[in-house]
């Protein structure tokens, strides 16, 4: 009879302890996830965190973490985590009362993008598992990798181009501020380059015009299009790789060196896929800040044909609406005739334009066209 009654006080304790495990193990629960950094080059190793807290006098006996994580995030191993198929992620806790765990992930960023955890699924049970409990979080974390930076050395770009003597014939001078009269503003010119009187004058915004060495301005424009017939997704995407770690590397060189650079593409960002990428030249932290952000949010696919795209920029600088000359540097796998065209008009126009090409085994990477 006594053993009958253990059973009946044990079968008791085992329903009661999974019916408060079911309706209370949850309460109390916060769970949040986040990276050391927000930003990272390609090839860099970082942190994310997980920080869970039991904010209630019930103990959580075990807790698995569930999420799907980029499988271009190389997670270490470690006690406690376990990943299947490079991707799912589960993790084990438990969790006495009014307690936190942070637990801390190294991580390899193995490839260019970005990366966002949007939520995560927690379960937990009672001590004997018939009863489960799961609540889904939804997370705000995002994780921006960088271009891996090309030493500009191992570019294909000869002393001869803009990055050789272009920078030492036009764009070191003994005095920079020397002023050469007034022209239009242009979208990207400094307020504080306004001469008022020309303005009130003229009724139009006018800037004063600094003479040509002291007044750069790169503009880098990456080609989607592998070739110049191409109809479907991209087919040599470590080809566009490549040419965004040139791109994000001749960003970083030309900003530091003090020269306004802008950056373009006919592909398209992971939140806006209705149009493509023109960033217009400026200088400053802030704006390698937005190149390199911009090329992380990449995607490597076009939205419109390069020649479409350099039509628009043709047409825009045509009208009332730019002045002023650029250096343009075309990241390119292929030059057709009618690029060839639309680089002839730009020049006419009072630019300068050059070739990086991507594949040639016949060229050193840069010539001007």
């Amino acid at each position: 009879m006594k053993i009958h009654w253990i059973i009946f006080v044990a079968l008791v304790i085992i329903s009661l302890q999974a019916w408060i495990a079911r309706k209370w193990m949850l309460k109390g629960i916060s769970y949040n996830r986040f990276f050391s950094v927000y930003r990272a080059f390609e090839g860099q190793e970082i942190e994310m965190v997980e920080r869970i807290s039991n904010k209630k006098l019930l103990p959580v006996p075990w807790l698995r973490i569930e999420s799907k994580i980029s499988e271009n995030l190389e997670f270490q191993k470690q006690f406690n985590l376990d990943i299947k198929h490079e991707q799912f992620h589960k993790s084990l806790f438990s969790l006495m009362p009014y307690t936190a765990i942070n637990r801390r992930h190294k991580i390899k960023c193995k490839k260019r993008g970005c990366y966002r955890l949007n939520s995560a699924a927690l379960t937990c049970g009672d001590l004997f598992g018939f009863q489960e409990a799961t609540k889904v979080y939804e997370l705000d974390t995002e994780l921006l990798v960088y271009p891996n930076l090309t030493p500009l050395d191992e570019i294909p770009l000869p002393s001869r181009s803009w990055m050789g003597d272009v920078v030492v014939k036009r764009w070191i001078v003994d005095d920079p501020f020397m002023y050469a009269g007034v022209r239009e503003y242009s979208p990207g010119d400094p307020l504080n380059s306004i001469n008022w009187k020309a303005t009130a004058r003229t009724g139009n915004l006018q800037v004063h015009k600094k003479d040509y060495t002291a007044d750069p301005r790169i503009m880098i424009y990456l080609n989607m299009d592998v070739t110049e017939d191409m109809w479907g997704p991209i087919t040599e995407p470590e080809l566009i790789e490549k040419g965004l770690s040139y791109a994000a590397s001749i960003a970083n060189y030309a900003i530091n060196q003090g020269i306004d650079t802008g950056f373009g593409t006919n592909g398209y960002l992971i939140d806006e896929p209705e149009q493509p990428v023109r960033i217009f030249p400026r200088g400053g932290k802030e704006q390698l800040t937005l190149l390199l952000d911009t090329m992380a949010k990449l995607i490597i696919d076009r939205r419109v044909t390069f020649y479409t795209f350099l039509e628009e920029d043709i047409k825009y600088r045509a009208s009332a609406n730019f002045s002023g000359s650029m250096d343009y540097l075309f990241i390119t796998s292929y030059v057709s005739e009618r690029m060839r065209n639309q680089i002839k008009q730009l020049e006419d126009m009072g630019n300068s334009v050059e070739i990086l090409l991507l594949k040639d085994p016949h060229k050193k990477g840069v010539s001007h066209v």
